[in-house]
């Protein structure tokens, strides 16, 4: 009887949405070779992760079993999808594939970091497939929201598993491929035992729509502005940005892409061939001298980045172009959860401008690139696998998804990110947890969810900082009194006088009664001198900052 089991286990991407990173395994227990499904990012907020440029899976569980990693599969381009290759890739020292519109974009990611892109190797769609250690794996189209997404058929000696990746099911795209429901089933005829599948719109009861279908809706808003147009969506979203410059130059305005991922995303999709016949495009140079009723912009910054073309635009002026009274923007996009504010933001600074603002709110322009609820059944019915496995969905939509498979007769269980799964039976059965986390990309350098770092920098922010510096002599006696500098907090408290003159005062009058052990340790003195910053700064404006103590001690 064999001892080898078939394992999954998400490192990011399950019980969130964003920071896909899925690990298969097959082999004796801890000794599984391995397979990797994604490395994506998630993005930081100013709540939770101030001043963080990036968030990534904590891989410190695979790199410490990269010499049993056989190869690293890309699903597509989508930034929680592909974002951290150029971050991680180099620490795995696997092969990375993709197709090749994907690959494209992963190698301008390690080009972006001085790493060679040769690790990324370009691949054909089924039945082409790749062989990787006992996997054999093959990238089956299905349609999204950018070229060339799809999922992955992963052949096991223990059976077939279908990894979705994100998906829709619209037969009619625009741009990439369109969902096959006849190639779909002949991958799943002979059986699947495990379908790994996309959470994200389980809640949304009605089926999901193409994208073909807001094109005349589009063009109808853009053919009656009068003004100049600007329209904003998802960089990577080439089908949706190709509908607004069709709309654009049908109503006679000239094309002006702006924002380095737009350019960045149409480039790339003229490169590998997946868009043919994209508008005629001016430099923004030359969208100056155009009169603004016959010009259009497509820009960067849907979700309210305040570094991309709508938050420069919104602040008054970007590349020279700056929107007037009469003009309208329009978001053909979906604002995730969590950018509301950044969105509304940049809506009301464009109001104030006296711009017409257009959004999503009648759903007429713009579609979901996941699957609804009616599509999902669509799909578990198709590959009618012997368990279903949630995955991208926050815990709810997990819990929901489950329940929506176990209602229709599969298999099924939450597994969020550290939950190790064994597929090899009829139903999925959780055989382990790892410790799993967030690395984040500040600056320059890479540190850990739990360094301490980012908890500092937050209650920096809620408290404000005090340093207090002290100088003593050999003898131990101070030479002056302690001096202290605030950051972040109010100068006057309330006794009515400076809040730095209460907290030297107080500082004088602890250092004129500690002992002489105190004075001698630098770390008890330290403490002392903290906890009283404390009380002082509680007492006068009921904040406790943060405290730094610079002690010096001159030698003799």
């Amino acid at each position: 009887m064999s001892t080898d089991r078939l394992i999954y286990l998400p490192l990011g991407g399950a019980g969130e949405i964003g920071m896909n990173c899925y690990v298969f395994g097959y082999g004796p227990e801890d000794k599984e070779r391995l397979i990797l499904v994604d490395l994506g990012v998630t993005f930081p907020d100013m709540d939770g992760s101030p001043g963080v440029d990036l968030i990534m899976p904590d891989i410190a569980w695979l790199e410490e079993r990269k010499d049993r990693l056989e190869a690293i599969f890309i699903t597509h381009a989508h930034e929680d999808h592909v974002g951290a290759v150029g971050h991680l890739c180099d620490r795995l020292g696997a092969p990375v594939y993709a197709r090749a519109f994907t690959a494209n974009i992963a190698r301008g990611k390690l080009a972006e970091y001085g790493l060679s892109d040769k690790v990324v190797r370009t691949t054909s769609a089924w039945p082409e497939t790749v062989q990787a250690g006992p996997f054999r794996v093959g990238f089956l189209p299905i349609s999204h929201s950018i070229p060339e997404s799809s999922g992955l058929v992963i052949d096991t000696p223990a059976g077939r598993v279908v990894h979705t990746g994100d998906f829709k099911l619209d037969k009619s795209p625009i741009v990439g491929e369109a969902y096959d429901p006849e190639l779909w089933g002949s991958v799943a005829k002979d059986g699947v035992k495990a379908l790994i599948c996309d959470s994200t719109n389980v809640f949304t009861a009605v089926a999901g729509r193409s994208e073909s279908s807001i094109g005349s809706e589009i063009e109808a808003l853009v053919e009656e502005a009068s003004g100049m147009v600007v329209a904003t969506t998802f960089a990577s979203n080439v089908a949706r940005v190709k509908t607004l410059a069709e709309a654009g130059e049908r109503a006679g305005r000239s094309i002006c892409l702006m924002g380095r991922a737009m350019r960045r995303m149409i480039e790339a999709s003229i490169t590998t061939g997946v868009l043919s016949d994209f508008p005629k495009v001016v430099p923004v140079e030359d969208a100056r001298n155009i009169p603004r009723e016959n010009l259009m912009l497509l820009v960067t910054g849907s979700q309210g980045e305040r570094r991309a073309a709508s938050a420069q635009l919104a602040n008054g002026k970007y590349n020279g172009i700056t929107l007037k009274e009469g003009d309208l923007f329009l978001f053909s996009s979906k604002t995730i959860p969590g950018n509301e504010r950044g969105v509304i933001r940049i809506m009301n600074q464009f109001s104030q401008m006296g711009v017409d603002v257009v959004d999503d709110s009648a759903g007429r322009y713009h579609v979901s690139g996941h699957a609804n609820r009616p599509d999902l059944v669509e799909m578990h019915k198709l590959v009618h696998a012997e368990m279903v496995i949630p995955m991208h969905g926050e815990h709810r939509h997990l819990r929901e998804h489950a329940k929506l498979a176990q209602s229709n007769g599969y298999a099924s269980t939450i597994a969020v990110n550290g939950t190790m799964l064994d597929l090899t039976g009829h139903a999925p059965k959780v055989c382990g947890f790892v410790e799993t986390g967030r690395t984040y990309l500040d600056g320059s350098v890479k540190i850990g969810a739990m360094d301490g770092i980012v908890r500092d920098r937050i209650r920096m922010a809620l408290n404000g900082h005090v340093l207090v510096t002290l100088i003593l002599d050999e003898d131990n006696e101070t030479l002056g009194d302690p001096w202290c500098e605030l950051r972040g907090l109010a100068e006057t408290g309330t006794s009515n006088a400076p809040l730095v003159d209460c907290l030297e005062e107080d500082l004088s009058q602890f250092i004129g009664r500690a002992d002489r052990k105190t004075l001698m340790d630098d770390d008890k003195l330290e403490t002392a001198l903290k906890k009283a910053v404390r009380q002082t700064t509680q007492s006068e404006i009921g904040k406790k900052p943060e405290v730094t103590v610079v002690i010096s001690r001159l030698v003799g």
